[in-house]
């Protein structure tokens, strides 16, 4: 069995309800999907049948009570039905878990870096006033190394708990 994950991309940003979708090649196959950051984990499924290429969906919603304490998780699909000498196909994708984050998160706006912009600077602007950067860093971790150093075109996510 191939997996194929199209949604969600590496390092997306997401919420409590995780949309997942991609191609899986199998027969009448079983997926189980874990949302996980190696300390508490959430699971689901999803199925691909037939014996081509089908296309898969699910739909994992983390509970407010999940004992997650990184805001990295890891999007895991398996194929229970396979297996045999190669063992089950499974593909992970890194995600970043915006309610971990920034509490309340619902989104987040897209702000593209200009010349002279600081975290600092970017934050005040869009929560109001606070200097508090560190949301951005983190919902930016996979392009920014040190939050002194931002570049103009970079295009940052901004959460959003509104």
């Amino acid at each position: 069995m191939n997996i194929e994950i199209q949604q969600p991309q590496p390092f997306d940003l997401v919420g409590q309800e995780i949309l997942i979708a991609g191609n899986a090649v199998g027969f009448e196959s079983h997926l189980t999907v874990t949302v996980s950051e190696g300390h508490d984990e959430v699971v689901g499924a999803a199925t691909a049948g037939s014996t081509s290429i089908r296309q898969f969906q699910a739909s994992i919603f983390i509970p407010d009570n999940v004992g997650f304490t990184l805001n990295r998780l890891f999007v895991t699909v398996a194929d229970d039905s396979a297996g045999g000498e190669g063992g089950i196909p499974t593909v992970t994708v890194p995600v970043l878990y915006g309610p971990m984050i920034l509490p309340g998160y619902t989104g987040y706006f897209q702000h593209e870096v200009a010349a002279g912009d600081t975290l600092t600077a970017i934050a005040q602007h869009y929560y109001e006033g606070s200097s508090d950067w560190q949301p951005i860093m983190q919902a930016n971790q996979h392009i920014i190394a040190n939050p002194d150093l931002i570049f103009p075109g970079q295009v940052l996510r901004i959460p959003r708990n509104v």
